[in-house]
């Protein structure tokens, strides 16, 4: 069996490529973005060479960041809508919304509006996509009575900012999700029932039968009767929580940027 020539070139550049977006995509979350190149190289393990190969200048792979960050809600949105209940997953996909954003700070900003400082096509057209599914699930628990009929997409994306600086603020997860579970009830009806809905508070004594949101991934899941209250829905969440609370070192809330607009790069 023959080598295609310069394949292994190539697959070489596909890795160097995604190291330097994970490299950058961490780096502007824990420094803002006004890190440097060289940075991101060393973080990515590159040298500075490789990262300006792949990305010409800073816009250029600060964009490419935001639309694969972008890329990433709008498969969890397009999932969630294969959910049977619209409901629960309009704000199953509010919180992925917000977890996004809390980890990946100026990615708020671009969630609520596309900034006049990046009209570049790419972000553009990630941003289009990404309301295009929003609406989409709003509209359909709308349908389904679970969403106040007078509530818009807009409304949403930036309500959405406001619930990422509640998780950032607070600097205890779990006290800023019960905040974000608060304000995003207020998107319901008035009077609506939420027995089975993912932002049910559990006062009192718990009983059987009854649900809870998932800390990590808003998903519902039963409570136990008895016992310690559950946090999380799964083995997966729960390693997930605590891997991030060992990243951050026990630190409180990374700099989150509530609804200021992204400065373009320097």
């Amino acid at each position: 069996m023959t080598t295609a020539i310069g394949g292994g070139d190539r697959a070489d550049a596909r890795r160097n490529r995604a190291r330097v977006m994970t490299a950058a995509g961490d780096a502007f979350a824990e420094q803002g973005l006004d890190v440097p190149l060289g940075e991101i190289a060393r973080r990515a393990g590159v040298g500075a060479g490789t990262v300006y190969r792949h990305f010409p200048s800073k816009q250029v792979l600060l964009e490419a960041v935001f639309v694969h960050q972008l890329n990433d809600l709008i498969a969890s949105g397009e999932r969630r809508a294969a959910q049977p209940d619209p409901t629960e997953a309009f704000f199953g996909f509010l919180l992925d919304i917000v977890g996004t954003t809390a980890r990946r700070g100026h990615l708020c900003a671009i969630v609520a509006a596309a900034d006049g400082s990046w009209p570049r096509p790419l972000l553009t057209a990630a941003v289009q996509r990404f309301r295009q599914v929003l609406a989409a699930l709003l509209r359909a628990a709308q349908r389904a009575g679970g969403v106040r009929a007078d509530v818009g997409p807009e409304d949403v994306a930036s309500l959405t900012v406001g619930c990422d600086s509640m998780i950032t603020a607070r600097g205890d997860r779990a006290a800023g999700l019960r905040l974000v579970r608060l304000t995003l009830d207020s998107l319901r009806p008035p009077g609506a029932v939420t027995e089975r809905g993912v932002f049910r508070d559990l006062p009192g004594p718990r009983r059987e039968g009854a649900v809870a949101g998932c800390e990590e991934c808003g998903t519902p899941f039963a409570v136990r009767p008895t016992g310690r209250p559950g946090r999380y829905c799964g083995a997966t969440c729960r390693q997930r929580a605590r891997r991030r609370r060992l990243a951050d070192g026990g630190a409180g809330a990374g700099a989150g940027i509530g609804g200021t607009a992204v400065p373009p790069p320097r």
